[in-house]
C-alpha cells in the first residue's frame, strides 16, 4: 500500500471519529424540554410576573441535620508545601449526625469570602490540614482548610464526594 493511501485512511478515520462525536454530542445535548423552563419565561414586552414569597418553612435545626459544619477563622501555620505566598486558614469541624458513614476529604471543601469569591482547598500548605477519613455516625473531626491568598472568609461549604448537596458553615 502506498504512503498516500495510508495517509488518506488515517485522515478519513479522524474525520469519521469527529463526525461521530458531533452526532453523539448533538443527541446528548438535545434533551426534550420538560416545560419547566417555558413556565419561567416572560415574552418580550410583557410585564414581568408578580413574584410572591414562598411560604417559609422552619429550617431543620443544625443539630438535627445529617451533616453539620462549623467553622472559625484561625491563623495560618505553614506546612510542607508552603511556597511563601499568602494563605487564609479556617478551622472546620464536621459532625456526622446521620445514620450512615460519610467521607471527609480536604478536597470536598471550598471557602467563600466576603466578596463572594470562592477558594478551593490548597493541599498541605497548612500543617493542620483536615484529614481524609470515614466519619461514622456520631463522630466528628476538626481540621484546617486553607485557601490561597489573603481574604476574609465568610463561610465554608462541604460537599461529600465532590458532587451532591453542599452543607455550609458560617465562619465565626
Amino acid at each position: 500500500m502506498s504512503a498516500g493511501a495510508i495517509v488518506a485512511i488515517v485522515l478519513g478515520s479522524i474525520v469519521g471519529v469527529l463526525v461521530l462525536l458531533g452526532v453523539v454530542g448533538a443527541l446528548a445535548g438535545g434533551a426534550p424540554d420538560d416545560g419547566a423552563a417555558a413556565q419561567r419565561r416572560t415574552p418580550p414586552g410583557a410585564p414581568a410576573p408578580e413574584r410572591t414569597a414562598a411560604p417559609s418553612a422552619e429550617p431543620e435545626a443544625a443539630q438535627d441535620a445529617p451533616v453539620r459544619v462549623t467553622a472559625r477563622k484561625t491563623s495560618f501555620t505553614p506546612g510542607v508545601l508552603h511556597d511563601g505566598g499568602p494563605y487564609t486558614s479556617v478551622s472546620v469541624t464536621v459532625t456526622n449526625n446521620g445514620g450512615e458513614p460519610i467521607d471527609v476529604n480536604p478536597l470536598y471543601f471550598t471557602i467563600t469570602d466576603t466578596s463572594g469569591g470562592k477558594h478551593t482547598a490548597e493541599l498541605a500548605v497548612d500543617e493542620r490540614q483536615m484529614d481524609t477519613v470515614d466519619l461514622a455516625p456520631g463522630e466528628n473531626i476538626t481540621g484546617v482548610i486553607t485557601g490561597k491568598g489573603s481574604f476574609t472568609p465568610r463561610y465554608v461549604t462541604f460537599v461529600e464526594g465532590l458532587f451532591g448537596d453542599g452543607v455550609r458553615g458560617d465562619v465565626t
